[in-house]
Formats: C-alpha cells, sequence, structure tokens
C-alpha cells in the first residue's frame, strides 16, 4: 500500500485501522565497478514493499538520498549533509505525525545513515513534544537494517565467506540483479580489494579503495541469491515491523 498512489480520503481511513507506516530510506553513492548507484535505496524499497504487502502497513516514498559524504570522489554518488538529513526525517515524522501516524519503522539500505538516523529520532521526539500534539508521547521510530538481518547475515556469510566484505556487497548486488534482471553489470574486478582501512575523507576514501569496494567480490552474486536475501529480509522485517508495532 504506496502513500502516494492513495487518496487523503483513503489514508484517513487506513489510520482508523493502524497508526503505522514504512518509510524506506537509502543512498545513491557508487557501488563498485559493477554495482549499481542506487543500489541502496532499490534495495530498501523494494524489501520495504515487500513488507508492506506481508503486514497491510502503508508505506511512505523512499528517501532515495542518504549520508554519503565519503563517496563524493567517485561520479554520480550524492549526499546530504547529516545535519540536512535530519532535518528531512524529523519533518517527514512530523508532517505524518500530525496527520495522526504514530508507529515510523524506517527500512535502512545504506550503514551510512545509522547513526544519523538515531540522531533524528531524538531531535524529533523532542521538537513534537515542543508542538503539543495530542498524540507526540506515542509516537515511536525504529530502523530495521535490512542487511543486518541475523538470516540475511548467515546467508551471505555461506554464499560468499569473507568474500561478502562490506561494501558493494554480493548480497546487496544480488538484490538489484534480482530486481532489475536487465541492469546487471559487468567489468573486471582485480582480485585484490581493499579492507580494513577507516573512513574519513572522500578523497582519502578513493585513494584507499580505488575501485569503491571494501573487501568484497560482487562477481559472486546471482539474481537467485537476490531472491532469497530479498526473501529472508521482507520476513524477518515483517515481524520485527509487527513486534514494533504491537509495543507499548
Amino acid at each position: 500500500m504506496r502513500l502516494h498512489l492513495q487518496t487523503w480520503l483513503e489514508v484517513e481511513a487506513y489510520l482508523q485501522q493502524s497508526t503505522g507506516i514504512i518509510l524506506p530510506i537509502g543512498s545513491t553513492e557508487q557501488h563498485g565497478p559493477t554495482g549499481l548507484i542506487g543500489t541502496d535505496a532499490i534495495c530498501a524499497e523494494a524489501i520495504a514493499l515487500g513488507v508492506g504487502e506481508a503486514t497491510g502497513a502503508m508505506v511512505a516514498p523512499t528517501i532515495h538520498v542518504g549520508m554519503a559524504l565519503h563517496h563524493l570522489a567517485f561520479p554520480g554518488s550524492m549526499s546530504l549533509r547529516p545535519s540536512t538529513l535530519i532535518r528531512v526525517i524529523d519533518d517527514c515524522v512530523t508532517s505524518l505525525a500530525k496527520a495522526g501516524f504514530t508507529r515510523f519503522f524506517f527500512i535502512n539500505g545504506h550503514g551510512g545513515n545509522i547513526a544519523t538516523l538515531k540522531a533524528a529520532f531524538a531531535q524529533t521526539y523532542d521538537r513534537l513534544a515542543d508542538l503539543n500534539l495530542p498524540s507526540a508521547d506515542r509516537v515511536r521510530c525504529q530502523v530495521g537494517n535490512w542487511f543486518m538481518c541475523g538470516s540475511v547475515y548467515k546467508l551471505a556469510k555461506e554464499l560468499y565467506g569473507n568474500e561478502e566484505g562490506s561494501h558493494a556487497t554480493p548480497s546487496e548486488v544480488a538484490v538489484t540483479q534480482y530486481i532489475y534482471p536487465d541492469a546487471i553489470k559487468q567489468a573486471p574486478l582485480d582480485p585484490k580489494v581493499a579492507s580494513g582501512h577507516p573512513i574519513y575523507s572522500a578523497a582519502d576514501f578513493r585513494q584507499h579503495y580505488p575501485d569503491g569496494r571494501m573487501g568484497s567480490n560482487p562477481a559472486l552474486a546471482t539474481p537467485e541469491h537476490g531472491k532469497q536475501f530479498y526473501e529472508l529480509a521482507v520476513k524477518e522485517l515483517s515481524n520485527g515491523y509487527l513486534e514494533f508495532l504491537n509495543r507499548a
């Protein structure tokens, strides 16, 4: 149930049954020589829609640009500053809270968003209290990182071992291959891939990770693997959403 494909009357009717909503959030950033720039948003959106279908939840439009400043030395990458992303999340949640939503379940596809999301939740709670909304004390926000689901992590280790890496991973590339089989990319990959360097500036990141990968071998990805990851993530996050919805 996509929010942007409903009318306000339909949303009003939905709120009579549930005050929960799913918000997909990803990033627009490089994912190595074979990964789509929209990987993080593509994965988050597809999995969020799957969770929405499984649970009957409303799904908000995807936040496609996240906090990815360290990727900006690669063409095509885009980023919001942490302060900007905090305001975006705060404004989105506040807008929906004024309509009566109280449970905000973010399905996240980008590790770089996690710290900013948590900071945004804290700021949003504080601002809602200042607005004196009747439902302010009932508003709850939670983030579900699909790539950190226990079942997803276990399968990635079984399929790829240490070649899963931590960025431009075969698991996330596999999900995009499943969703967009006509957009599968091929490119030569150096068998020697960098890993273990801390993340600082964009220039430093590109110097240490020249092709954008972090310890990963996305050549191992297949659409069939992607389907498995998708189904596992949808199942686990559907359970997580329902638990969150019913929590006091």
